[in-house]
């Protein structure tokens, strides 16, 4: 009986691990949807993209736990002493407190900050950018996690979906030039993309500045705000959504470079093209706000 006990224990086991490394689409849909916000802290805190986006889908359960719904907390960090939002869980102990955040992109940033200010993380800055597995085991030396199979899963989920990849990225903008075609398109969720210092999403069919809100945790006001349009607009399929203030120029590549306007274009759309306020666009090239461009108009972008 005992050996019998013994024979479905590790049978149940090695389902198990079998089940850890086992593909699936909601995992997909996460890394489809904020690979661009893990390469953009890559880039600004040296942390690989892999481990962020491993962490943030195996902390938070691809986004649908209740720490990650209750407070956009996917990274699973305690307060710490954290003077923002609160909520409270059953974790290690009962009713711990955890932090919480206005949207995931706040926590994302957190996360980030988070490991490069501790002092018990500083040995994993020195390791390379590729070394997604030296990352995995020193967060667990270090404590991130009492999971003893911490670094093993978060390994193995990079594995997987090959979430390696990005962390040779040079810069988002390019990268995601070079891999438009993983993105999933069709997943339930928007992707996230990164350029000009900000992020944007493409609105689907039947999207609106309220639909958006609940799933971006950023207001409808806000949103049509940054955008420049009225909360209550329709949006088109394609339309590019802005989810932060844009900026007064585009990136430092573009300077000397022109855009020339193709049929169909406006002084709107291309504003929304390149992350531009529109105002910024007529100043930029000397242009009142009732002039009527026209098809070969060349427009400086900064």
């Amino acid at each position: 009986m005992k050996r019998l006990f013994m024979l479905i224990s590790l049978f149940s086991l090695a389902a198990a691990l079998t089940a850890q490394v086992r593909w699936n689409q909601s995992y997909q849909q996460y890394f489809d949807q904020y690979k661009d916000l893990a390469i953009e802290q890559m880039m600004k805190y040296r942390i690989p993209a892999s481990i962020t986006l491993a962490q943030g889908v195996f902390e938070s359960g691809a986004g649908r736990s209740e720490l990650a719904r209750r407070g956009n907390n996917h990274f699973g960090i305690k307060c710490h002493g954290w003077r923002g939002r609160k909520v409270y869980y059953d974790d290690d102990a009962e009713d711990e407190c955890f932090r919480a955040y206005k949207n995931v992109y706040e926590s994302y940033e957190d996360h980030s900050r988070f490991l490069a200010s501790g002092r018990r993380y500083q040995n994993l800055f020195r390791l390379k950018i590729t070394d997604y597995k030296g990352w995995a085991r020193g967060l667990k030396a270090a404590g991130y996690a009492t999971n003893p199979k911490y670094a093993e899963r978060l390994i193995d989920i990079i594995k997987l979906y090959k979430l390696y990849k990005y962390d040779t990225a040079t810069s988002y903008d390019k990268f995601f030039a070079r891999h438009a075609k993983d993105v999933a398109v069709n997943g339930i969720l928007h992707p996230i993309y990164a350029f000009n210092k900000n992020y944007y999403i493409k609105a689907k069919q039947g999207d609106t500045f309220k639909s958006l809100s609940k799933e971006l945790g950023i207001s409808a006001r806000s949103l049509a705000k940054y955008n420049e349009r009225d909360r209550d607009d329709v949006l088109a399929e394609g339309d590019i959504i802005y989810l932060k203030k844009k900026q007064s120029k585009a990136p430092k590549e573009y300077k000397g470079r022109l855009h020339y306007v193709r049929a169909g274009e406006s002084m709107y759309t291309i504003s929304q093209l390149y992350g531009i306020k529109l105002k910024s666009l007529y100043k930029i090239n000397r242009l009142s706000p009732d002039y009527q461009i026209k098809v070969g108009d060349g427009l400086l972008l900064r």
